[in-house]
């Protein structure tokens, strides 16, 4: 199977999914604020579609622990999502806005599935040997999606308007479906009947999570960097309208970000032991604060310098949390450790969002400011955390 199904064609499906996932936040604000008006308004409807994955994912990360075919599963989130962002485009102007949040929310309980729901399946993909490149590839499709996703969205609404751009998304998120359902299917001695409940197991990824401090760390050091991430991206609007001469342009500001992190990940790539995943995750929530300081300015030169400097900050960090993830998760909980990291931190965004809309429409720089402390309290939470030297005794109990 690994040779029909190459990495290539992975990183492929993995792309187009996530690039019209990261189209689909700016290109929801976009539309909500072109048809209400309303900064809250555009900025609940990028938090009703985030928030929903703290139940969506580690239900998804447990299905697919069990799954003989997790391809299969994938590929019926992508439909969900793709056509839910369609219910909510429809929705808009036609139903009472509240109905097109619960819309929303819908919509985005399978979206862990474009996130830590591929990156799973890595280890089926490529050899124990070649999991440690393919891990960081995986990691700068993110890269290559945040650059391409937000860009997309904010050329697309300038062009053909808002609806458009969020019909873009959909559609990519749709080309992704066949090479979710190629994924390699679960070997037959992985393969076995669970003799546990879907709630013991639920349990079971969480225990894993809290009793593992690597674990533990990564999970809420990036879960509150998403925080503040998700609150510059509600700034994003507005930074373009007052800063940059267009809200559109806001969204394509976000793929500088993506530009630097994809630029920093290939240098460390180069440089593969230089610095301990683990130090980079703590460290990488410190760049991102200084960014958002600089942001705080309102200029547009250092505007952009500012989103440079967040990506060097994000995208290291997002390939170190892989790393960890991937060195610490039990075979057997692989899936909903990922899904279930991947849900905190998109809630995580949901919230930060949901936080800066209406603080934005009061000071946008005092917007800014949260976030950064934000960003420097998800450095602190590393280490607020104790290390545990033996982690035998877990791995024990987790295994049981």
């Amino acid at each position: 199977m690994k040779k029909r199904y190459s990495l290539r064609v992975y990183l492929v499906g993995a792309v187009a999914a996530r690039a019209g996932d990261e189209a689909s936040g700016p290109a929801l604000m976009l539309v909500g604020f072109a048809l209400t008006g309303s900064t809250t308004d555009a900025s609940s409807l990028l938090a009703g579609i985030t928030i929903s994955a703290a139940v969506g994912g580690p239900l998804l990360g447990t299905l697919l622990d069990r799954a003989s075919r997790p391809g299969r599963l994938l590929a019926g989130a992508l439909v969900v999502y793709a056509a839910g962002l369609g219910a909510i485009l429809a929705g808009l102007g036609h139903l009472p806005f509240a109905v097109t949040i619960l819309i929303a929310v819908l919509t985005g309980m399978p979206a862990p599935a474009l996130s830590g729901g591929w990156t799973a399946q890595l280890p089926r993909v490529v050899p124990d040997d070649g999991l440690p490149r393919a891990n960081m590839l995986d990691a700068m499709t993110y890269g290559a999606a945040s650059l391409a996703g937000p860009a997309l969205a904010g050329g697309t609404a300038e062009l053909l308007g808002a609806p458009t751009a969020v019909a873009v998304s959909a559609g990519l998120i749709g080309l992704a479906l066949p090479t979710a359902l190629m994924l390699p299917a679960r070997p037959v001695r992985q393969h076995v009947l669970r003799k546990t409940s879907v709630v013991s197991d639920l349990v079971a990824g969480f225990r894993a999570i809290v009793r593992r401090s690597p674990l533990a760390r990564a999970t809420l050091t990036s879960v509150v960097s998403c925080v503040a991430q998700g609150m510059l991206t509600a700034c994003a609007v507005f930074l373009g309208e007052h800063v940059l001469g267009g809200a559109g342009r806001g969204a394509v500001l976000l793929s500088g970000a993506a530009v630097s992190a994809l630029v920093a990940n290939a240098v460390l790539a180069r440089f593969p032991h230089s610095l301990a995943p683990d130090t980079i995750i703590w460290a990488g929530a410190l760049v991102q604060a200084a960014a958002l300081v600089l942001a705080t300015s309102e200029q547009p030169l250092l505007l952009v310098v500012a989103v440079l400097v967040l990506g060097i900050g994000e995208g290291p960090q997002l390939a170190a949390l892989f790393a960890v993830r991937h060195r610490e998760a039990p075979e057997h909980l692989r899936g909903q450790i990922f899904t279930t990291g991947a849900s905190l931190k998109i809630t995580g965004f949901a919230l930060g969002a949901a936080v800066a809309g209406p603080i934005a429409t009061w000071s946008l720089r005092g917007a800014l400011a949260l976030a950064a402390s934000v960003a420097v309290l998800a450095a602190l939470a590393f280490f607020a955390i104790p290390s545990t030297a033996d982690s035998s005794s877990e791995d024990r109990a987790i295994s049981h």
